[in-house]
């Protein structure tokens, strides 16, 4: 059973790698090269890209439902071939129209295979006991940036941007594809006790006052937090600059983001997990805002703290992001309700590199003050969460602790 799930983890996470690394992580690299191919401005490439987020926002809540009827194999193994059609269609791209489309297309495939898709399928599958199988993946799939930015970089060289995206449509079908299919059926699950963990969904003693409030208080933390991140992501070498650091230390620093991801990640698994994951979430929530304060006060000397803080502050969020509506809501309809916390979330993180962009045009390094703010905001509303009434520590925990 213990051998079952680590496959489990290992092949969802390699999946959840190459998900990532050729759909989120893709304009990055191969943006420019796109833009004077099909003669096109680099933001327009960018606009199809948040379009893409937007549709993978209507589509998460569509996915999830899926997942909790017919369990995660078959969606995820289905979002393999439609990942595969967007860049296919991609490659194939000869103007503004048909870019948008197949962005489209890869909105569909991220709004039903990315994180919020596997940790319904991990849930499906082991129930309230899945804090550290989502843990898990998300070590796996942090590096996809680290793997998938050179690797896109190296097949662009070789082969153009266009052969890059048909070489990642065929690894969806020859790796990803055979990947998700060893995933365990849902009635596998229930044969090796997962009736047992969804009977837990309801029970154990806990019950979340005032639920629609606390879905609305974590869908703003989610929107928040992930308003930062994308921001980040788009911007961090360029905000450093402005707070006074060389452009060959800002690149370098920047590269700091991913392992401070996997080592906050690895804090979770080796030590937060021993506490409620609502106590880690505002840890995590705090050090962005502690890292914007530093480098704001500092300058170019505190740059490497903030990025360090800002990583490990977003690697154990994404966790928080599977682990809290499992916390509050339970294992019943999870992967629906997980689908509609997500939608606030896309929408901010399509709107992200545009607004922060010109925050930064206007306010230089000062624009911190701004992903500061929010980081605060989003503490303040883990705060204001209403505890679950009962237990104090909940299977969740109890079995994290004991594993």
């Amino acid at each position: 059973m213990r051998d079952r799930r680590l496959v489990t983890v290992a092949s969802l996470g390699t999946a959840q790698t190459l998900a990532w690394a050729s759909s989120y992580y893709l304009p990055a690299v191969l943006a420019a090269p796109m833009a004077r191919d099909l003669g096109v401005s680099v933001p327009t490439v960018f606009a199809a890209f948040s379009i893409a987020l937007c549709v993978s926002a209507l589509t998460g809540p569509l996915a999830g439902r899926a997942i909790d009827r017919f369990g995660g194999r078959p969606v995820l193994c289905a979002t393999n071939l439609v990942f595969a059609t967007g860049l296919v269609a991609l490659a194939m791209a000869r103007g503004p129209p048909s870019l948008f489309a197949a962005w489209i297309v890869l909105g569909i495939a991220m709004g039903s295979g990315l994180y919020e898709a596997a940790f319904s399928a991990l849930v499906r599958l082991y129930g309230r006991d899945s804090r550290n199988a989502i843990t898990g993946i998300t070590l796996f799939a942090g590096f996809a940036s680290t793997v998938g930015w050179p690797l896109s970089a190296l097949l662009e060289a070789e082969v153009g941007w266009r052969g890059t995206c048909l070489a990642w449509a065929a690894l969806h079908v020859v790796l990803g594809l055979p990947l998700n299919a060893l995933l365990p059926r849902a009635a596998e699950s229930e044969r090796d006790g997962g009736r047992e963990a969804q009977a837990q969904a309801v029970p154990d003693g806990v019950e979340t006052p005032h639920p629609q409030r606390a879905a609305w208080l974590l869908a703003y933390v989610f929107a928040a937090v992930w308003f930062t991140s994308t921001a980040m992501a788009a911007h961090l070498p360029r905000l450093l600059e402005a707070s006074g650091t060389s452009l060959a230390a800002a690149v370098a620093i920047g590269a700091l983001v991913g392992p401070a991801q996997v080592a906050g990640r690895l804090l979770e698994l080796g030590v937060l997990r021993r506490v409620h994951p609502l106590l880690s979430a505002r840890l995590a929530a705090l050090l962005h805002p502690l890292g914007a304060a530093a480098l704001v006060a500092y300058g170019s000397p505190a740059a490497a703290l903030f990025a360090v803080l800002h990583g490990a502050g977003n690697g154990i969020l994404t966790i928080a992001k599977g682990t809290l509506p499992l916390v509050f809501f339970g294992v019943r309809g999870y992967g629906a309700r997980q689908g509609m916390l997500m939608v606030p979330q896309r929408f901010a993180q399509a709107a992200a590199p545009w607004l922060f962009g010109l925050c930064l045009d206007s306010w230089g390094a000062s624009a911190l003050w701004l992903s500061g703010l929010l980081g605060v905001s989003a503490l303040g509303a883990l705060f204001l969460l209403p505890e679950p009434r009962g237990e104090r520590r909940t299977p969740i925990e109890g079995r994290a602790a004991s594993s």
